[in-house]
């Protein structure tokens, strides 16, 4: 059992049944009246985010939470392919889970699957990926000097700003939290 007033951020809780995380708090001791923490936290399996206000003494379960390493193996329109490199197990999640995710998955892609109950529930992805432009407009002589930005369609694709120097088939570092665009990246 956590209480509430040795939360931090990233304490793991059990609230009504789902597992979140901490990612702001406040322990606020009034003047009148008792004390009581006041919390942002992020619901794992959805991602949502909420505040939530706790009377000073209230305790919570630990979630039964698994973090395990997998690789992306390959995804198709309803299903999303992982594969644990110990033990050669895969694993199957519904595509309508990861639609945040889907654009950056690509073949061996490392990944942590977040379990819980045993239940796949989340996919982090690395920080950075590499993912080839598909598709962009066509740079012109004298663009490069502006330091300006053009639309880029990446493989997955994701639509990001990118140089006006680069050209279809060239790779890019995205980061993954923010769908930006980082650096080129050379073959």
């Amino acid at each position: 059992m956590i209480d509430i007033n040795d939360v931090k951020k990233g304490t793991k809780l059990l609230i009504d049944g789902a597992p979140y995380t901490v990612l702001d708090f406040q322990h606020v001791k009034p003047g009148k009246g008792s004390s009581f923490t006041r919390c942002v936290v992020r619901n794992l399996a959805t991602g949502k985010q909420l505040e939530r206000t706790f009377k000073s003494g209230e305790r919570f379960e630990e979630p039964d939470l698994e973090f395990k390493e997998m690789t992306y193996v390959y995804g198709d329109a309803e299903l999303v392919n992982f594969m644990d490199s110990t033990n050669y197990e895969q694993l199957a999640m519904n595509t309508s889970a990861l639609t945040d995710q889907l654009p950056y998955l690509r073949e061996n892609l490392p990944v942590t699957i977040l379990f819980f109950n045993g239940r796949p529930i989340n996919v982090d992805l690395p920080t950075f990926v590499v993912l080839p432009i598909t598709y962009c407009e066509p740079g012109f002589k004298g663009d490069t000097a502006t330091g300006g930005t053009k639309p880029g369609t990446l493989e997955g694709g994701l639509v990001v700003n990118i140089p006006l120097h680069l050209k279809e088939g060239d790779l890019v570092k995205v980061d993954t939290r923010t769908g930006a665009y980082v650096e080129k990246v050379n073959k």
